[in-house]
Formats: structure tokens, C-alpha cells, sequence
């Protein structure tokens, strides 16, 4: 099954960052060129580091229109983390909408795939698909943009707090982030409505 399929003008929607004990959730909706070449995504889950960031680079120079969103964590705490993650994918499409009104893109006739059971709030045809990051190009593509922005910010944040090993982590309940946590308190970009210790 392919977007060309599934819409006329098809936009995939992911977001990246829902398990993680600290740090935003981000998102990304993503239009693909028609002669986008499609046999380099896959399941951002799937491709390592370095082949996600090829990838990436491909995407932001050869797709026809992208956008990127987040919900911080504070907002996590705030709506949960479900709504968190439709927010981050509602500002990853409406960031897609002005990028391509500023470059005069037109896009009659689009409608949306979000990966999932869900769907954003946006005024647009929109269906969830679960698994459709592994099914739609568009929703790989943006699963990718997701996944690489989230884990640039954490390396940002990694360097502001080394002491809680973002850089290797990024923010997931590995053992080290867990003891981390226990022995310096949550960090200024802890998610303080998830358990340390289950």
C-alpha cells in the first residue's frame, strides 16, 4: 500500500517520543514529490542513526512540503500524553500548511494518515492507521523527521545535563536514566507525571 493509494494529496503524520520519562514529544507531517525516491524510508524504528539521518536530509531536500511539532514536557504533565502527542502532530501539520503557503505550494485536494488510533485535531480530512509507519511512505517519512528532531533536542539537553546520559538514552526508561533520576532528582526536563520505579 503506498500514499498515492490512499489520497490524492497525501500528507503522513507521526510523532516520536511517547514512552520516554523526560522531554517533549515531537511530530511530523510530511508530503512527498512524486519522484521522491520512496525505496530509502522505512519504519524510523527500523533504520539506525546513521541511516535515519540520511534520510532525514533526503526528506527535508526532496519532499514536496514537511513540518515539524512538539509538546513540552510540561504540557505532558498537563493533558497526558496522548493529547500531548496529537498537539505536537496539530502543530507539525499547521507548521507543514505555512511552510508551503510561503513557498506558494498549492495543495488542493490533501488529506492526512496519522499513525495510530487517533487522530489530530485539523481541518483537513484526516483517518488513523495503525502501523502506517510501516505501510505509508509519507507517515515513514514523518516518523523519520520525528524521531531525528526529538533525538537532536536530547543531545542538546544532554550537554546542559550530563549527568543523566540523555545522549544514550534520550529520555527512556533504561536502567541508567532510572538510576539517574534516583540519585540527582528529576531533571528541569523531567515528565513528572510518569514513575521512576513502577
Amino acid at each position: 500500500m503506498t500514499g498515492s493509494e490512499s489520497c490524492a494529496v497525501c500528507c503522513g503524520i507521526d510523532e516520536a517520543g511517547r514512552g520516554p520519562l523526560a522531554g517533549p514529544v515531537y511530530a511530523a507531517a510530511v508530503i512527498l514529490s512524486k519522484s521522491f525516491p520512496v525505496n530509502l524510508l522505512n519504519d524510523s524504528k527500523k533504520l539506525n542513526s546513521s541511516r535515519r539521518n540520511e534520510a532525514k536530509l533526503i526528506i527535508y531536500e526532496k519532499a514536496a512540503a514537511w513540518g515539524i511539532g512538539q509538546a513540552s514536557h510540561t504540557e505532558i504533565d498537563s493533558i497526558n500524553i496522548l493529547q500531548a502527542s496529537l498537539l505536537a502532530m496539530k502543530r507539525a501539520f499547521e507548521d507543514l500548511l505555512k511552510r508551503a503557503s510561503a513557498a506558494n505550494l498549492t495543495l488542493g485536494g490533501i488529506s492526512a494518515i496519522a499513525d495510530g488510533k487517533f487522530i489530530p485535531d485539523i481541518k483537513f480530512p484526516c483517518r488513523a492507521l495503525v502501523k502506517a509507519d510501516a505501510l505509508i511512505p509519507e507517515v515513514m517519512a514523518a516518523s523519520i523527521l520525528a524521531k531525528t528532531e526529538r533525538d537532536a533536542y536530547m543531545e542538546k539537553m544532554a550537554q546542559l545535563y550530563p549527568q543523566y546520559g540523555y545522549e544514550k538514552h534520550k529520555g527512556y526508561p533504561t536502567k541508567a536514566h532510572r538510576e539517574a533520576v534516583l540519585k540527582y532528582g528529576p531533571s528541569p526536563i523531567q515528565r513528572l507525571s510518569f514513575k521512576v520505579i513502577k
